[in-house]
């Protein structure tokens, strides 16, 4: 039986607070980070043990791939020789079909065992310094497991993500993973971009109130990291962003035209909508 010792890639916010989860949970955590400074500060404050390379790899019972999904796929790459046969490799990118193909793969080749996972929690700051233990508890965690009927595998995840403090871990494919974070995060993302481009933002102070603070928050991001989630799933976040637009003509011809009966239609439909929303049985 491996000890619990658990490799992170990337240190970064979603990285950091994995490994700060792990640390105070009691695990020997190994960090890898191409920033050397982000490196060495992780291991003198205490949350990284000892360096991710080619011996410490071998020894982890669980990798964790905090990375772009490009940058997971050249270490999946670099290191699909190294992985243990006993351990479970996760990556917490935002798109989930590249990865996972490649991630399966290259599992199969070598003997270990990829999933791929999405942690639903971040903040619009990034970076090691931004990190916390905490970052993660209370929120859910979405799995794409090889195989969906392996129930002692399911259950092994589970325990292995427990240090993050998850309230759930919802297994499911790569594909329905893509389609749906296309609409409840990547589509957020992209009209919050678009609408703080108005001119009036810039005079917003004094007659902005929670609305403004909801609709801007997710604006502050990381545009190089976005930019290739993006690109990544461009199907179905083009098809979301579609639906949207189609919308708004709506609200708009229904303005152009002073059609009151067709805007309070409109805006009972967003509010209907919004209370079946409401009424969904949490995902299990």
């Amino acid at each position: 039986m491996m000890a619990n010792r658990v490799g992170v890639v990337g240190l970064g916010l979603i990285g950091g607070s994995i490994a700060r989860a792990y640390k105070n949970a009691g695990w020997t955590v190994y960090g890898f980070d191409t920033d050397g400074t982000i490196l060495s500060y992780a291991g003198i404050s205490g949350v990284v043990d000892g360096i991710l390379d080619g011996e410490s790899l071998k020894e982890c019972t669980l990798v964790h791939l905090a990375v772009s999904p490009d940058s997971a796929v050249g270490y999946l790459r670099s290191n699909a020789h190294l992985f243990s046969r006993e351990s479970i490799v996760i990556d917490d990118c935002g798109t989930k079909r590249v990865i996972c193909a490649e991630g399966f793969e290259l599992a199969r080749l070598h003997g270990f065992t990829f999933v791929g996972g999405h942690p639903m929690a971040g903040t619009h700051l990034s970076g090691f310094k931004n990190s916390r233990a905490n970052m993660f508890s209370g929120a859910s965690m979405v799995v794409v497991p090889p195989v969906s009927d392996d129930i002692e595998l399911l259950n092994r995840i589970k325990v292995l993500l427990e240090p993050m403090g998850l309230r759930r871990v919802v297994f499911t494919t790569a594909e329905r993973h893509d389609r749906m974070i296309a609409y409840t995060s990547q589509l957020a993302h992209v009209v919050s971009s678009a609408y703080v481009k108005s001119p009036t933002a810039l005079s917003h102070k004094g007659y902005s109130a929670g609305s403004f603070r909801d609709m801007t928050r997710v604006s502050w991001l990381n545009e190089k990291m976005w930019t290739e989630l993006f690109l990544e799933n461009r199907d179905f976040l083009g098809n979301e962003l579609k639906c949207v637009i189609d919308n708004l003509k709506q609200y708009a011809e229904a303005l152009e035209n002073n059609d009151a009966e067709r805007l309070c239609s409109l805006l009972r439909e967003g509010r209907i909508a919004k209370e079946q929303c409401d009424r969904q049985p949490d995902a299990r």
